[in-house]
């Protein structure tokens, strides 16, 4: 009796498609962070879309010379992780220090279910965005710190007093939002300040 064989093209068609249906999966993963208009928390799939194109909206306020393309690329992919891992709040040093293990290992799953070339080509930029070794990860990084500062001081602020978050600390972001856009830095600083003077965020 003869064998049937998978031709390589469909295996890694296959692989692709596995790899689809397992990032549906981060649509399903609830942030912290409420939607600017207040009606409901996000979810992570929603937060890489958001930050990806603020990253061509913004890409301005990037380093010259910036791969715009390779920060939107990575922005699209940072999260994923979070599959497996679930959404770590920054403000919890128990949370973070917890994270960084099993993001790994997630991203070995996760990027492991594509075809060799893909899944090494996504986990570099999960790597390069981890590191903020390149301008391209700083600026991602930056993005990815100033949408929940945005999204807070447009509620009142939003997860700040829910989880009594003080200035020092939103301050201390910010300084990451500096690092990779001084000019998106200076913006975040002024919003907080300006919710410090409102009331929606404790000194």
């Amino acid at each position: 009796m003869s064998r049937v064989t998978i031709a390589p093209e469909e295996d890694r068609l296959n692989a692709q498609i596995s790899f689809a249906i397992e990032i549906d999966k981060l649509k399903r993963i609830i942030r912290r962070n409420h939607l600017i208009d207040g009606s409901r928390r996000e979810n992570t799939a929603e937060h890489s879309w958001y930050v990806g194109t603020l990253a061509m909206v913004l890409g301005e306020h990037a380093p010259p010379g910036t791969d715009l393309q390779r920060v939107v690329a990575m922005l699209l992919v940072h999260d994923l992780v979070e599959i497996d891992a679930g959404d770590t709040f920054i403000y919890d040093p128990v949370e973070v220090a917890a994270q960084a293990g099993a993001e790994r290992a997630a991203a070995d799953r996760i990027f492991g279910l594509l075809p060799g070339e893909q899944g090494a080509w996504l986990r570099e930029l999960w790597d390069e965005f981890e590191a903020r070794k390149t301008p391209e990860a700083r600026f991602a990084k930056a993005l990815d710190r100033f949408a929940p500062i945005l999204a807070n001081h447009h509620t009142e602020g939003g997860t700040w007093p829910l989880f009594k978050v003080r200035a020092a600390q939103v301050r201390e972001k910010v300084r990451i939002i500096e690092e990779g856009s001084p000019s998106l830095g200076a913006y975040a600083l002024e919003l907080v300040e300006l919710s410090v003077t409102r009331g929606h965020l404790s000194e």
